[in-house]
């Protein structure tokens, strides 16, 4: 299948350059992106107050992809398979308690083989789904950086490549948020999908960053990690945030380098900006931190006990 790409308006209406509705596609086993050998694709990011361009080079045809998103806490959750694979593996980052049984329906539809469950840190504003979708899928496993001191089945490091299928992400420490915080960056070579995509978490987000004033934050440590291992990517590298409260859903490294209205400024002048946000506390911390050390496992601990 050739899938034709017209332009895209980023609104509040969500779009992502790289959704696929069910309406565009005659049946599940299409749910993959193809492009000709010399094809380019074009598409508008915009927004009432600024306007960028993007153009994306050709992709192979072997990723499957899909942003979903969790309107009580405004958390996306990142659904990612090798569609050419035939196991059809895939992955799931960060996926929220609430919207488990949506995100596995999912992957049943389009005949994935759900093989990990991975968060890019411990969350404070919502209880991570892996532990119920471990309960659901046998054999998948739950990952997260070792730094983060939490539960996993599988712990993360820098420079480390998670594979499903031919395909694999590479994990970047991006400490500032929290101390455990990683970047996911989809590999970099001929066979991998162009431009790169990069799953920030809460370290950077549209237009802003992740707050530093708890869970082991810093925001020193925020400013290096963003500058040192995401503004390095290529300009063109498409930035997938945990988080959106505007009604944005995709951003590039290009345009956080020159909008980011906190990141474009000096060291100091961010580290001001940072502790004078005067932020209310997180009403989920208390529920949510504990709940997510233990990958979301809480309430089934007692019982298996």
């Amino acid at each position: 299948m050739l899938l034709n790409v017209g332009t895209f308006i980023r609104s509040a209406s969500r779009f992502s350059p790289f959704i696929i509705t069910h309406s565009s596609l005659s049946s599940p086993s299409s749910f993959c992106f193809s492009f000709s050998p010399k094809q380019t694709v074009s598409f508008a990011l915009q927004s009432s107050q600024m306007a960028s361009f993007t153009t994306l080079s050709q992709s192979p045809p072997k990723l499957l992809f899909r942003q979903l998103f969790e309107k009580e806490s405004s958390t996306y959750t990142y659904l990612l398979a090798d569609c050419s694979h035939p196991d059809k593996p895939a992955l799931l980052i960060d996926p929220v308690d609430r919207t488990v049984d949506r995100d596995l329906n999912l992957v049943k539809e389009l005949g994935l083989k759900l093989i990990y469950a991975m968060n890019t840190h411990v969350h404070a504003d919502h209880v991570t789904g892996t532990g119920l979708i471990k309960g659901k899928v046998p054999g998948v496993k739950s990952v997260i950086s070792k730094a983060s001191g939490s539960k996993a089945d599988v712990f993360v490091e820098p420079g480390d490549k998670i594979s499903f299928g031919d395909l694999f992400l590479e994990v970047r420490a991006t400490p500032g948020h929290t101390m455990g915080c990683v970047t996911y960056v989809t590999g970099d070579g001929p066979d991998q999908p162009q431009p790169r995509m990069a799953f920030t978490g809460d370290a950077l987000l549209i237009r802003g960053c992740g707050r530093t004033d708890f869970q082991g934050g810093s925001s020193q440590q925020l400013y290096k990690s963003v500058h040192s291992q995401i503004f390095t990517l290529p300009k063109e590298t498409l930035l997938y945030p945990a988080h959106d409260y505007k009604g944005f859903s995709v951003t590039t490294v290009g345009e956080e380098m020159l909008y980011n209205p906190r990141l474009t400024k000096d060291e100091e002048t961010f580290r001001n900006i940072m502790e004078n946000l005067n932020l209310a506390y997180p009403k989920m911390i208390d529920v949510a931190v504990p709940a997510n050390m233990v990958c979301g496992l809480q309430d089934l601990e007692p019982k298996a006990n």
